[in-house]
């Protein structure tokens, strides 16, 4: 009866036990560097480091964008790259394994481990000022706009 109680007990924790989530966790350290450093990250919104930096990522399985912010360039935006968790698949048949991977995102993992960007300096918008003329074409759906030049 105990052998019986206690092969019960180990199938019962088998099955309802998420592998990847318990072996390979629910975060990646991940290295994120600019050029020219210093740029403020952003995932999600939320601010994370400033260039060069390493953080914990939390795992998705939806897809992450990543931005990197400095004032004077473009703010360039990248998304993580993730790819199938293998260890999940210990998982076999247990759906509540499979359910708990999901939600904590470790059925994903993050691919690459280090992101390095170059940002580009902000171009001038031309002055609005210097705009002469404006010509709206509904049919091809065009604007013309005839900008004066600093010598008018």
């Amino acid at each position: 009866m105990k052998q019986k109680l206690l092969i019960l007990a180990m199938v019962s924790t088998f099955l309802t036990t998420s592998c990847a989530t318990i072996f390979t966790g629910t975060k990646d350290p991940l290295f994120f560097n600019s050029d020219p450093g210093g740029a403020t990250v952003y995932i999600d919104g939320l601010e994370v480091c400033t260039t060069p930096c390493t953080t914990n990522i939390k795992r998705s399985i939806s897809e992450k964008l990543v931005e990197f912010r400095m004032e004077g360039y473009e703010t360039k935006v990248i998304a993580l790259d993730r790819k199938f968790n293998i260890v999940s698949i210990i998982n076999l048949i247990d759906p509540l394994g499979w359910a708990i991977d999901a939600a904590t995102g470790s059925l994903m993992r993050y691919d690459q481990k280090g992101y390095e960007v170059e940002l580009d300096k902000e171009r001038p918008i031309a002055s609005i000022q210097k705009v002469h003329r404006m010509e709206v074409n509904s049919e091809t759906k065009t604007i013309e706009v005839y900008v004066l030049e600093d010598n008018e």
